[in-house]
Parts: C-alpha cells; structure tokens; sequence
C-alpha cells in the first residue's frame, strides 16, 4: 500500500482507484518497497475529458514522478501498441510516449495508463522555437515514411482507426443521418437548419474531394490521429532536442495530410508556410513530392470536414437518445467551426520571412 494514496483524484469514483493503485505500487517495487505520495498535480480535466494527473512519490529516499492517464477501454490496447510495438518496429520506440505499465478498471468501461514523466516540455504553438518544431517534424515525417507500405499497416488498421477518405465518405454520411433524426425547438431551428444544409454541401462535393485524395492524397500511413501540440513532448538532452509523440488514442490508418493539418492548424498562420517547407524538406529526403499548396488546402479542408462532422454524431445521438442537456451547445459551437474554416495555407500574401534555420 502506498501512504498516502487513499484519496481519490479529481473526478474519479473511490471504485476506480483500486486497480491504479495496485499497478503503482507494482511499478514502485512491489510490496516490499515503502513509497509515499508527496505531491499530486491535474494535468488535465474539464467536462469531456477521463483526467490525466502527475502523481510524485517518495521511495527509498528517492523522488519519483509518473503521468497517469483514464481512458476508455477501447482506446488502451490502440496506445499500448503503438507504444509497445509499431514505433519499435520502424527503429522509433524512444519517440513514444513511454507507456509504463496498464491496469483495467473492474467495471470494463476505463483503464489506467501510467506513463514516464517527461517534464513540461509540451511545444509552445504562439511562440514556436523553430529548432523545436523542426525536431517535431523530422520525427512525423520519418513515422510517415517508415510506415508507408509497412507490413504492420493491417494490423494498425484492424486497431486503429480508418482515417482516410472513406472516414470523410461514412462520418459526413452518419452526421447528416443522426442529425436529421433530431427534433429542434423553434429556437434550435435555426442552427439545426443551417448545420444541415452545410453538412449536405459536404455530401455533394464528396466525388470531387475523392478524385482529389486519389490524384494527390498519397500513399496511406500510420497517423498519430490527434497531433496537436500538446501532444508533442521535445526534451533537451546532451545529443540535442529529443522529440516524442504521446497520447496515442486516435492513431489510425489515412493519408499523411490528416496529421499534416491537425499540426498546421495549431500555429498562427505566418506560421505555417515555413513548418510546411520543413516538412517537406524531410519528406524530400524520400523522394516524396508534395502536391501544390492549392491542392493541398482541398486535402487539408476535406480532413477538417471530416472531423467537424464527426463532432456532429454524438450530440445528435445524444440529444435523441440519452436527452443530453449539452448537445444544442456542442452542435453550435461545430456549426461555427465550419463559419470560420479558412484556407490552411495563405496563397495570395508574400511569404513569411520566418524560417527554420
């Protein structure tokens, strides 16, 4: 028993600690080993969120620090083999998230993650070090082009998500289904009209943006799925800047665009041309050849397409079936994100001066 660890962390059930704390002390040494919880820190925790939590202990005189994460079950065994065995198999296991150890909840719904601490060295997105950011993409361009035509691609597959075009294809149709299955007061009306109608439009244009992904999408890969900033860890060390990707719950099978946005869309857009030409530096080094940036912006605007839509399923079958009292709420704020989407890349304006050095 670890001392100390008797209370439950922020918005967890007494219930659920039973078997983190079991996987903790294992990891502490086992029963033999006298630890002791000194400090714990919310990393992470708000309304749609399991929580992820920095846990310090003091054992044998020494202080150590672990990231516990709850996520759901489906999600652990995607993180765990991502960490434990696709990115070892391509030569890029120390880019992990350096997962510890896994323990399910009694219940079958959540599971604990405890991973290494890696400190606070999450990429600064508003004023990016650009040897950071350079660090970050030779990293997702080698993870790219190592798993391009990778044996392992069936596998990510089968416990992956699909993340290509046919993603954009079903969640645009899914959306519009559940959608139209819900019943708008004369006040929701408006937005539940307005959302419609956009997600129709996405449906019509969905040959063109096929004919796209098919000319210029390229060759499928494995993709972090989630790959925003925060989710890239760049540690200094003594050979230089260490880049690691973590929390792996959305990784996937689909075109290198779909992470490509994600990350662009991060930083300012003066930004954004500069962290492209790197990435395309380093796909270079391949033979890879980037399509043009206006075909470009029509991949990179099918992928956000696809996710708006995505985030339109759930309140809709939500508010239909479970009477959720935020689903109006959430369905708005995506009907806004498709008001604002503009172009990713700037083709007008004169390029930035900022560069990679």
């Amino acid at each position: 028993m670890i001392e100390g660890f008797d209370k439950t962390l922020e918005g967890c059930a007494p219930s659920e600690m039973t078997e983190l704390g079991g996987l903790l002390e294992e990891l502490l040494g086992g029963n033999g080993t006298k630890s002791r919880l000194i400090e714990q820190e919310t990393l992470c925790s708000h309304a749609h969120s399991l929580g992820v939590y920095r846990l310090r202990f003091a054992t044998d005189g020494q202080v150590c620090s672990m990231v516990v994460k709850r996520v759901k079950s489906q999600n652990t065994r995607r993180s765990e083999l991502a960490a434990k065995r696709w990115l070892p198999a391509v030569g890029l296991g120390g880019h992990g998230p350096g997962l510890l150890g896994c323990a399910a909840v009694h219940s079958g719904v959540y599971a604990w993650q405890v991973y290494a601490d890696h400190g606070d060295n999450q990429l600064d997105h508003r004023q990016p070090d650009p040897d950071r950011v350079r660090a970050t993409i030779k990293l997702v361009a080698q993870i790219h082009r190592r798993f391009a035509g990778h044996p392992l691609m069936g596998e990510i597959r089968m416990y992956g998500k699909d993340l290509g075009i046919h993603f954009y294809e079903s969640t645009v149709r899914d959306a519009i289904v559940a959608l139209e299955a819900c019943h708008p007061s004369e006040t929701q009306r408006p937005l539940y009209e307005r959302l419609l109608q956009r997600l129709r439009k996405v449906h019509e244009e969905m040959p063109a943006r096929l004919r796209a992904f098919e000319e210029w999408g390229g060759p499928e890969t494995l993709l972090h799925g989630d790959l925003w900033t925060t989710n890239v860890i760049v540690i200094p060390t003594s050979n230089g800047l260490h880049a690691r990707l973590i929390d792996w719950d959305l990784s996937g099978v689909g075109p290198a665009s779909y992470d490509l946005s994600t990350f662009l869309l991060r930083f300012a857009p003066c930004h954004r041309h500069w962290i492209l030409d790197a990435y395309t530096e380093e796909m270079a080094c391949a033979g890879w050849q980037m399509p043009p940036e206006q075909e470009l912006n029509y991949l990179f605007e099918t992928q956000e397409y696809a996710r708006y839509s995505n985030r339109v399923i759930w309140p809709a079958i939500g508010l239909e079936l479970d009477h959720i009292s935020w689903g109006w709420e959430e369905l708005a704020m995506v009907d806004q994100w498709f008001e604002d989407l503009e172009p990713v890349l700037a083709l007008e304006p004169e390029r930035p001066a900022a560069r990679l050095a």
